[in-house]
């Protein structure tokens, strides 16, 4: 009875998020606010039966009762966040909300599936991230100051990356975290910042020599400290940032043409990056060494198919490090290809809403910030997934809100919420200028000559 209910519970969280993913769409498209209004409610309700179905196939499978309880807590802390968020910002995205309550579901899931006690300490700092993150949409409206504090913002990051490199110990073959907490998580917001508050006032080419080096420093740092992911990251939203800010194709060609030199030179010089291109290239030579990582997570995504296993019925822990950075694996072996489809368009509505986020704010500052988050927030996504299909070589980053990681979870709870600071600020402009435009129409009705009638004449 239990596998039957096992084979059939595939089918039901598969449908339920094809169902999902379609209203991430079309409630973008959806004019009439009432019926958008809907399609939300409808999302929350198939969150919710994702939920109920896979934790009760969970339960039936291990017969623990820690799974119960987890499962009620988290409950609970999904619908504190979507009250408070109504209560406290009337003009929040509902949708990037629920799109991120969807993906901790989907990490929440996978975890609890794997350890327990890794689900648990994650919705705790899920827990704590959202809590602080409540304050920052009106820390964004209120602090205008925030964009006088460039070189602040680059000294933050300078000064942590460089804590990390000095002090940190080696774990995995690359140094990134400190006293447990990885600091490149929280410098890519710092480093936006940075970015942002700099060539908003300046994109001279002095001003974007200066930004370069400083970003140089960064990405140096973080080459030397082996955490090629993260490099990446800072370096692609350093590229859109200078482009975006300046509309200077050049300085984008030769950014490519520079990072693509540096990736050569990297690979020249550094024994972990020839490592990671070879297991890239033919994981089957060094299956025994540092190909083992791709190639089970190749079998897993191979042996999943498009609809799984089911859930508790593959064998993820076959895979190194699954919690972090081949979670999609064990989503694609368990879930299915399709599942994994729809995990991907899903983030993919989220980057489409940040940028349509910022293409309608006025203020170049916000702007940037926008478009650099949410630049940080695609490329892990596509290094992740990229790397645990063998698309591109492994970098070694977690899938946003779904990996196990406390830094990472949390950081990306904190771009989030920016993120809705900066929806709300978006509305508040809308609002001002069709204020400005109706007051413009009433004074020209007022000032125009009155009508003659034809006794005038």
């Amino acid at each position: 009875m239990i596998n039957v209910i096992v084979e059939l519970s595939k089918y039901t969280i598969l449908t339920l998020m094809i169902v999902y993913t379609f209203h991430c769409f079309y409630t973008v498209r959806q004019p009439d606010e009432e019926e958008r209004n809907e399609l939300l409610r409808q999302q929350l309700i198939l969150i919710f039966f994702i939920d109920f179905t896979a934790f009760l196939v969970i339960y039936l499978k291990t017969f623990d009762y820690k799974v119960v309880r987890f499962y009620i807590e988290m409950q609970i802390f999904f619908a504190v966040i979507q009250i408070l968020y109504r209560v406290l910002y009337k003009k929040a995205s509902l949708l990037l909300l629920n799109n991120m309550c969807m993906l901790l579901s989907v990490g929440f899931i996978m975890l609890c599936r794997l350890d327990i006690t890794m689900a648990t300490k994650q919705l705790l700092v899920a827990a704590g991230a959202s809590a602080v993150a409540l304050a920052i949409p009106v820390m964004i409206r209120k602090m205008r100051f925030l964009r006088k504090l460039t070189w602040i913002y680059a000294g933050i990051g300078v000064v942590l990356l460089g804590a990390v490199f000095l002090l940190a110990r080696t774990s995995y073959g690359a140094k990134l975290t400190l006293l447990g907490v990885q600091p490149s998580e929280a410098i890519k917001i710092t480093f936006v910042f940075f970015m942002a508050s700099f060539l908003s006032r300046d994109t001279s080419l002095k001003a974007v020599v200066q930004v370069s080096a400083v970003a140089a420093f960064h990405v140096g740092i973080l080459v030397l400290s082996r955490d090629l992911g993260s490099a990446v990251i800072f370096f692609a939203a350093y590229l859109v940032m200078v482009y975006v800010s300046t509309r200077n194709v050049g300085y984008l060609g030769l950014g490519l043409v520079g990072g693509s030199g540096a990736a050569v030179v990297a690979y020249h010089l550094f024994g972990h990056v020839r490592q990671r291109v070879s297991a890239w290239k033919d994981p089957m030579a060094v299956y025994q060494n540092e190909g083992y990582q791709i190639v089970q997570s190749l079998f897993a995504i191979g042996t999943g198919g498009w609809f799984g296993m089911g859930l508790c019925q593959g064998s993820p822990e076959s895979i190194p490090v699954v919690k972090n950075d081949f979670i999609f694996s064990a989503i694609c072996e368990e879930l299915g290809g399709i599942f994994a489809i729809c995990l991907i368009l899903v983030c993919m509505s989220f980057f489409l809403m940040i940028v349509n986020i910022a293409l309608r704010i006025i203020n170049p500052f916000y702007k940037l910030i926008a478009l650099g988050l949410g630049t940080e927030y695609a490329f892990q996504v596509f290094l992740t997934i990229g790397g645990a299909t063998k698309f591109i070589p492994m970098t070694g980053v977690t899938l946003p809100l779904v990996s196990y990681g406390g830094s990472s979870v949390a950081c990306t709870v904190l771009m989030l919420a920016i993120i809705q600071g900066l929806y709300i600020l978006r509305e508040d402009e809308d609002e001002e200028i069709e204020r400005y435009r109706r007051k413009g129409t009433a004074q020209r009705v007022e000032e125009a000559p009155e009508a003659q009638s034809p006794g005038d004449f």
